[in-house]
């Protein structure tokens, strides 16, 4: 099985099969996200490069799996506007957008409340089964 080959520029009819989002979604989205912005070909037709389509799959994955507002994802890709924006445009890797540093100090303190909240329903469990 073949790969498909890539090319530099894509029509809004490519992009919409690639992506699965309909061309009308697309046009709206180019008014709602600045940095969705395709270049123009002499006839005024969309011409979307690699980056844009990733870009579109980057809004799809924060409004139709990630739950966001379009405001919400506005903010979310200005945060990511930086090296880390480039990374994840590149390996497509949209999952690292939630991922964030653990805190091991703050990981054992919650573990330890946990740990006695167990332990105290444990105890409240033997009281009423002794009851």
């Amino acid at each position: 099985m073949s790969k498909p080959i890539k090319k530099l520029y894509y029509s809004i009819g490519e992009v919409s099969k690639l992506t699965e989002i309909e061309p009308y979604t697309l046009r709206y989205w180019e008014t709602e996200f600045s940095a969705l912005a395709p270049a123009k070909n002499r006839a005024g037709n969309r011409i979307y490069r690699e980056k844009d389509i990733q870009l579109i799959k980057l809004i799809k994955y924060l409004l139709y799996e990630k739950r966001y507002t379009i405001e919400g994802a506005k903010k979310k890709i200005k945060e990511l506007q930086s090296e880390e924006w480039q990374n994840i445009l590149e390996t497509g890797d949209f999952q690292q957008i939630e991922r964030e540093e653990v805190n091991p100090a703050e990981t054992e303190r919650l573990l330890t409340v946990i740990r006695q909240v167990k332990k105290g329903l444990q105890e409240i469990l033997e009281l009423i089964n002794n009851w």
